[in-house]
Formats: structure tokens, C-alpha cells, sequence
């Protein structure tokens, strides 16, 4: 079940690649680049810091695909209907989050990598692929704004591990995890939650 929601993930991060993509005029290539680094970035990193080789899309050739799809059926849905509906994309776009939190700080675990690196893995794996695709886009990055982002990862992943050290399941751990992550994150949009903002006065 996790591989299917890690998957969807995959999809997810790339349609939000695929989107801004657009927003930047670029051409069908343009596209499928963004999209991969979004839906792909995270998990790369992560694997590269941790030395968890081989790097996990690289032996698993349906999330290369499912990320290609997911990125050019954005722009064939976009031209034949209409714009994707922005709610609906960010409650995808949590879930996606979620999973990837999850799965990031399991993987750090099973590289024995301490709770705080397992922490940072776990929200670089789900933040990762949004601030590379935002760097390259020319934006300024989702979690360096006021948004409870990279926020959320890390209460899932602490909550994960505190699970864990009280004897769950790894499979336990992981989906009360993600409902963490999706709960606050939905939260913080319901609610309008940000972070204080630093202004420097002159």
C-alpha cells in the first residue's frame, strides 16, 4: 500500500512541477524536466546524503514514468478542459507530502542515521523537490515563505519515530505519520497558519 501511495506522490508532485512549468511558458521538455525534479528531487538528495545506493528511481522505472505521464496528461487536461482546480491540488499536493515524509524518515532509519538526521531526511525529502523546482523556476521557494510546510514534515516524521521507539509497526508508524503531515498541513490552509514573518526595518 505505501509503494501505491508513494507513487501517487510521485504524480502529484509532478503535476504541481508541470504547473509551474507552465506558468513559465516553457516547451514540452521544459515540462517533463520540471516535473521530474519536483516529483523525483527529494528522494535523490536524500538518497545521495544517506549513500543509499542505487538511488531509488533508478531502479524503479514506474515512478521515472509515472512522473513523464503525470507532467504531459497536465498539459493535455489543461488544453482539452480547463485549469486544474487549485484546492483540489493542494489536498494532493499534502498527501504527496505526507507520504514522502514518511517514507523519507523510514529510509533514514534503516541507514541507522540518528533521530535528527532522520528528522532532516524525512522533511528533505518532501520539501526537496519543491525548492529545486522553484530555484531553477526563478521563485522564491514555498517553505522560506510564511506557508506550515516543511513545518508539517517535521511534527510527522517526530511522530513517526517517537512510534517507533514505543514499539509500532513500521507500517503503523508511517500512516499515523502521514495523517500528521496532511492533518496540519490542511489545517494550516483552513486556517490561514503561518509562521512569524522576519522583517529587517531600515
Amino acid at each position: 500500500m505505501l509503494y501505491y501511495f508513494d507513487l501517487f506522490g510521485v504524480a502529484v508532485f509532478a503535476v504541481t512541477g508541470a504547473l509551474m512549468a507552465g506558468r513559465k511558458s516553457m516547451d514540452l521538455f521544459g515540462v517533463v524536466v520540471i516535473g521530474l525534479v519536483t516529483a523525483l528531487g527529494g528522494g535523490t538528495l536524500r538518497d545521495v546524503i544517506l549513500a543509499h545506493y542505487p538511488v531509488g528511481w533508478t531502479v524503479n522505472a514506474p515512478s521515472v514514468w509515472t512522473a513523464v505521464l503525470a507532467a504531459l496528461g497536465t498539459v493535455l487536461w489543461v488544453r482539452l478542459t480547463r485549469p486544474i482546480h487549485e484546492f483540489g491540488l493542494l489536498v494532493a499536493d499534502a498527501f504527496g507530502l505526507a507520504v514522502f515524509t514518511a517514507t523519507g524518515t523510514n529510509i533514514a532509519l534503516q541507514q541507522d542515521a540518528s533521530i535528527t538526521a532522520a528528522v532532516i531526511m524525512g522533511v528533505m525529502t518532501g520539501v526537496a523537490g519543491g525548492v529545486l523546482r522553484d530555484v531553477i523556476c526563478n521563485e522564491i521557494p514555498l517553505i522560506f515563505k510564511q506557508e506550515i510546510y516543511a513545518l508539517a514534515c517535521m511534527i510527522g516524521a517526530l511522530v513517526q519515530i517517537g512510534l517507533l521507539h514505543l514499539g509500532s509497526s513500521m507500517e503503523l508508524a508511517s500512516i499515523v505519520a502521514m495523517g500528521v503531515v496532511f492533518s496540519v498541513r490542511m489545517a494550516s490552509i483552513h486556517w490561514k497558519w503561518t509562521l512569524p514573518r522576519f522583517h529587517l526595518l531600515d
